[in-house]
């Protein structure tokens, strides 16, 4: 029996905004402040967990059409290929290397490998996360 959640699926719609808002603030407050990768990456999770709640779950599969596995795999990979940006420079493996970049409008902006770095390991934490959920929701 399904019932009607109007309330929970009204709300979830601005929360899923505001949760998107905060996992990309704390992936970008990275490596000055607390917060990186694994904790945006936590939070993009709980994102698609509340949305699973709220909403049919094969809803939310047909809306965002993503093997989660791969995204965890691509993530993985990501994570350890930042690795060898360093070795390209010269540097010791997983050294961080960075250099600066012109952005329309931005302007001048720091590009580091730490920041590729973080967002391997944010995919790779959202995609284990979200499988996980899935996989504890099919067996029930």
């Amino acid at each position: 029996m399904r019932t009607n959640n109007v309330i929970l699926r009204t709300v979830t719609r601005i929360v899923v905004i505001i949760i998107l808002t905060l996992a990309v603030y704390l992936f970008l407050a990275g490596h000055h402040a607390p917060g990186g990768g694994f904790i945006g990456g936590l939070v993009l999770a709980s994102a698609f967990v509340l949305l699973f709640i709220a909403v049919d779950m094969e809803t939310v599969r047909k809306a965002v059409p993503i093997d989660f596995k791969l995204v965890a795999a691509l993530g993985a990979f990501i994570s350890v290929a930042t690795g060898f940006g360093g070795v390209m420079f010269g540097e010791p493996f997983l050294n961080q290397v960075f250099g600066y970049v012109e952005l329309p409008f931005f302007g001048e902006t720091e590009l580091t490998t730490v920041t590729i770095f973080e967002a391997g390991v944010a995919l790779a934490v959202v995609g284990v996360v979200v499988t996980i959920i899935l996989s504890i929701a099919e067996d029930v």
